[in-house]
């Protein structure tokens, strides 16, 4: 049987903040000229940093975010929620004259779009990262690699000097808005990244190719760790360093709302990783994260618990 940690790890998140203004129903799309009625409105807790973050904290982690918002009532929800969900805000600074960031999702069960306003998003810097949190922490952890625009010339100096002091890395791109996908910075971050956690779509516009199995057998550069690759309902591939590859597939449930599942699924490789998970047991265990963030609406609507994975898990014999 392998051992697990039996204290909470302490997991540093350097990450973007922002709300999820999300619209739900089997047709969201607008149409000029026109109205529509949809099924759902919600406001809650957006951004793929702040609900890793969630996810972590309710697994078990000791999670302490890193962040700017504005000096506004969306700042203040965003800081609220965090503590609301177990997550230490003492290091989330707000901005005078600054607005939040603020996302719209046009959500489906199948899928969704996302309009996003930048606001605070980009405006982090190390500034605001003190080196006395640093020394606590058993593992750094950011998302949204090309939203942190004030961030991301610093990343590359920081996970080195942290796995220099045997504290491990990771960090999930999300989506490029500008399509430049910077395949050199990324190349370059991952010789001294641990987990880097893409999905599907983002990894092959990275490195072009036509499946993921390509990437991760030929084309990837020096990797210092793993490389979990998202796949939505089939699943997700994982590449250890011996650069063996392993797929697992997805856990059949009726999804409320996808929002924030990729977002879980990090969650649930960090800590599964912390925990001393491996290989397929740690990709199943990420896989079961996801999965069960999709019976809530947003991110954080219905986070994952080692109870309720392990439930899931023994109920989905895969």
């Amino acid at each position: 049987m392998m051992q697990r940690q039996q204290t909470s790890p302490v997991v540093v998140i350097a990450g973007e903040l922002n709300v999820d203004v999300i619209v739900s129903g089997t047709d969201v799309m607008p149409e000029w000229n026109r109205e529509k009625m949809v099924d759902g409105f919600e406001i809650v807790l957006g951004s793929s940093s702040a609900i890793t973050a969630c996810a972590l904290a309710s697994l078990g982690a000791d999670v302490r975010f890193v962040s700017v918002v504005g000096d506004d009532d969306f700042g203040k929800f965003c800081i609220a929620e965090l503590q609301r969900m177990g997550v230490n805000t003492e290091h989330v600074s707000r901005l005078s004259g600054i607005k939040t960031g603020v996302t719209l999702s046009l959500s489906t069960p199948d899928d969704r779009g996302l309009l996003t306003y930048a606001g605070s998003i980009p405006l982090l810097t190390p500034n605001y990262i003190p080196e006395s949190l640093l020394q606590q922490a058993a593992h750094l952890h950011f998302g949204s690699y090309y939203l942190q625009d004030g961030m991301r010339p610093h990343w590359l100096g920081l996970f080195a000097k942290l796995r220099a002091n045997g504290i491990s890395t990771s960090f999930d791109t999300g989506w490029d808005v500008s399509n430049q996908w910077d395949r050199e910075g990324i190349s370059e971050l991952l010789t001294v990244t641990d987990l880097f956690i893409p999905s599907e779509d983002e990894l092959l516009h990275i490195f072009p190719a036509d499946r993921i199995a390509d990437v991760l057998d030929s084309m990837l550069p020096a990797v210092a760790g793993i490389v979990a690759v998202k796949q939505g309902s089939k699943g997700a591939t994982l590449r250890e360093l011996n650069e063996s590859r392993i797929s697992a597939e997805s856990y059949t449930l009726t999804p409320v709302d996808t929002t924030g599942a990729g977002d879980c699924f990090n969650a649930g490789i960090i800590y599964g990783y912390l925990l001393g998970m491996r290989s397929e047991e740690l990709l199943r265990f990420a896989n079961a994260c996801g999965a069960l963030s999709t019976l809530g609406i947003g991110g954080t609507g219905s986070l994952p618990t080692m109870e309720t994975v392990h439930l899931l898990q023994a109920e989905h014999v895969q």
